[in-house]
């Protein structure tokens, strides 16, 4: 720790057995020899993981599609929303701002940008620029589901979002 940090064994010794109280600069010495952000040291403890249990989720339904929220909001950075459509139906050509990522969880969908279309299952992935007008379509012959995930502050409708009969 000595070598990698900078700092003498005994300055370590006193700062470890709290004799001694590291400056900024001897912190950046310590967090340097473990690898780790020096605001890692000034931590008292850790933040607890972010639970949301699934009967806790935020959900829209419509007469097609229910939408959960599946982090509840927990999130500062993401959205993570499931979305679960009945057989047939489609959200309607829509469009807004930040990227958009699609895990299929469940079913098989009908995906189309523009002139590109194609059709995913169960475990496939697409991402795409949502700020063309697109639609999303279930064509299973039952419910199907998908994860989505975009920028929590960067999805702001440019056209309606809701599934359409």
């Amino acid at each position: 720790m000595s070598e990698r940090s900078g700092l003498n064994i005994g300055y370590l010794s006193q700062i470890e057995n709290d004799k001694a109280t590291p400056s900024l600069e001897a912190l950046s010495g310590i967090a340097h020899a473990l690898d780790v952000p020096p605001a890692w040291l000034l931590l008292d403890s850790s933040t607890p993981p972010r639970v949301v249990r699934a009967a806790e989720r935020p959900s829209t339904a419509t007469d097609c599609a229910r939408i959960a929220e599946v982090d509840a909001g927990t999130s500062r950075d993401v959205c993570m929303l499931e979305v679960t459509v009945e057989p047939g139906h489609a959200t309607g050509v829509h469009a807004h701002h930040g990227d958009e990522h699609h895990v299929v969880l469940s079913g098989r969908w009908r995906m189309t940008q523009g002139d590109h279309t194609v059709e995913l299952g169960p475990g496939d992935y697409l991402a795409w620029d949502p700020a063309i007008p697109h639609d999303v379509e279930n064509i299973s012959d039952e419910p199907a589901s998908m994860l989505v995930v975009y920028p929590r502050r960067g999805r702001r409708p440019a056209s309606e979002d809701r599934p359409r009969g």
